[in-house]
């Protein structure tokens, strides 16, 4: 008979905030690009998304993959015309961005905590190694997780490899996360199980997934406090077989 050994939780908008801060960055990305380009008719926050996609592979998750794109995308967009101070300006954007508060979503530490008196944990987050690290650090809660695995892509090879290490099989393992992207659809694809955690804001690449309504391995819940319970569902779902 399989069980749960396994929890897996997510980082940015799952344990904390994230999406706010990339949002406010843009806005003031669009008031320096405005200077330049009308911005109705540019489609300006479209662009800079192409730019960031076709950049991934090269620069990575996280701010500063977000600026240098930011970067790519204003030269573009104004033809070469911005000027080294406006292009200062957006490297601010990055530089603040990267020491944003770390805010934990409510009532967090408390579901983590119930959680991890029930099945070992994991923390798997994706994004530039230095910033999670720092995120990590401020946000008071590494002591909760014996293992912490910071990734560059969040894909059923990654996923693959962490539960090797820990020696489980996939239908062993439960990922919590605000993304059905990257921290759900991997794992159900190996055989694993989700639990989303929806958040109020999401980037439009996380967005697109080929995951089913009402899939069965995935459970939806509307707070960090319904954790405990949606993941005791699941372990009485996996013993009944």
């Amino acid at each position: 008979m399989q069980d749960i050994r396994l929890v897996g939780f997510d980082g940015d908008d799952t344990l904390w905030r994230s999406e706010d801060y990339y949002r406010a960055a843009e806005k003031r990305y669009e008031e320096i690009i405005g200077r330049y380009i009308d911005l109705h008719d540019a489609r300006t926050l479209r662009h800079l998304l192409e730019v960031e996609r076709r950049n991934l592979k090269v620069f990575g998750y996280g701010v500063k993959g977000m600026t240098l794109s930011m970067i790519e995308a204003a030269i573009e967009l104004t033809d070469a015309r911005i000027s080294a101070r406006d292009l200062q300006q957006v490297v601010d954007i990055g530089r603040d961005t990267l020491g944003h508060p770390v805010e934990l979503l409510h009532g967090i530490r408390e579901a983590v905590e119930a959680v991890a008196a029930r099945w070992p944990v994991v923390l798997v987050t994706k994004g530039d190694l230095f910033h999670q690290e720092d995120k990590i650090a401020r946000s008071g809660l590494a002591d909760l997780f014996p293992r912490i695995e910071i990734v560059s892509e969040k894909d059923p090879p990654t996923y693959a490899r962490v539960l090797a290490e820990f020696g489980i099989e996939p239908q062993q393992f439960v990922m919590v996360g605000n993304s059905l992207r990257s921290d759900i659809e991997p794992v159900v694809r190996l055989g694993g199980w989700g639990v989303h955690v929806p958040y109020a804001i999401t980037w439009a690449h996380e967005a697109e997934h080929g995951l089913a309504e009402e899939h069965p391995r995935v459970r939806t819940v509307a707070s960090a406090a319904e954790l405990p319970e949606a993941i005791a569902g699941i372990v009485a779902d996996v013993a009944a077989g």
